[in-house]
């Protein structure tokens, strides 16, 4: 039967014995066993794309029909498969960790939530610190909005969680890591950037710089040690020296964008805040009296 495509399935009882099997109770079922063997191929059911990212993508590769191309939105909109309410529980699981964040992704990270926490993160930033420019100016001084700060907010926060994760990555990769996978670590530092909502939405106020430096630093001590706990076992991949390296790099890092966010939006005295008059016509700028 073989040769025609089948294997036969035969239904054996509880001690191993076929008994009194009639030929009524076989089952017989198409098979490309034989051809899979022979070729040496991989079975389409087996296959999916989280090897491109450096490990399994949890139940992405359990379609038999899950084929994907790069240039194909079908490939990309699969890491933004995931429901409000997971999105949701990742996001408090990030605020409020108990369990490893890689046991919350279950095989199965998002690029949804980190997407839209990065962006909300971007304009807070502009918001919060246009209203805290405007409450530090001098009464009788006009206010110019400056939109180089949106600009300036896109560029730090998007730039920070796309390339950091990919370049720890590949740092990751090179030195022999199996563990390591790309979705995993942009939804790690994705997911650590939503404690900067509250702490901008904190420093917005007519706060003393005490309190202000107070706010950044609980934003930064909370979104590394998220960082530390959960990307210790994936560094510890490596020798015991590259992963000392790599954990002081990942703080350093972190601790340039707390002091980015403090200095560029939230420091008075910075020369961000330091508002030229703005001239006839500049379309950049917006007075208020």
């Amino acid at each position: 039967m073989a040769n025609n495509g089948y294997d036969v399935v035969v239904d054996v009882d509880d001690e191993g014995d076929l008994g009194h099997t009639d030929l009524a109770d076989l089952e017989f079922h198409p098979s490309n066993y034989n051809q899979d063997q022979a070729s040496g191929k991989i079975p389409t059911s087996a296959s999916n794309t989280g090897g491109f990212f450096g490990g399994s993508s949890g139940s992405r590769g359990n379609d038999p029909n899950s084929k994907r191309f790069l240039w194909s939105m079908d490939f990309y909109a699969q890491f933004f498969d995931v429901d409000t309410n997971e999105v949701l529980k990742r996001c408090w699981a990030a605020l409020f960790p108990r369990a490893n964040f890689l046991d919350v992704l279950d095989g199965n990270p998002d690029l949804y939530g980190p997407f839209w926490i990065t962006t909300t993160v971007v304009l807070i930033l502009f918001l919060s610190s246009t209203i805290a420019q405007y409450f530090a100016r001098a009464k009788d001084e006009p206010y110019v909005y400056d939109f180089g700060l949106l600009s300036g907010a896109a560029g730090l926060m998007y730039g920070y969680t796309g390339v950091i994760p990919v370049a720890l990555w590949g740092i990751l990769k090179w030195y022999g890591s199996e563990s390591a996978n790309l979705l995993e670590c942009l939804a790690l530092y994705g997911y650590a950037n939503l404690i900067w909502v509250p702490v901008a939405i904190a420093s917005a106020s007519p706060i003393t710089t005490v309190l202000n430096y107070v706010f950044v630093t609980i934003g930064f001590g909370g979104s590394a040690l998220f960082l530390f706990r959960n990307m210790l076992p994936v560094v510890n991949a490596t020798d015991a020296k590259t992963s000392k390296i790599l954990i002081v790099m990942i703080i350093v890092l972190h601790a340039g964008l707390a002091v980015a966010i403090k200095v560029l939006f939230f420091a008075h005295g910075s020369p961000v805040s330091k508002k030229p008059e703005a001239p006839t016509g500049d379309a950049g700028r917006l007075r208020i009296f």
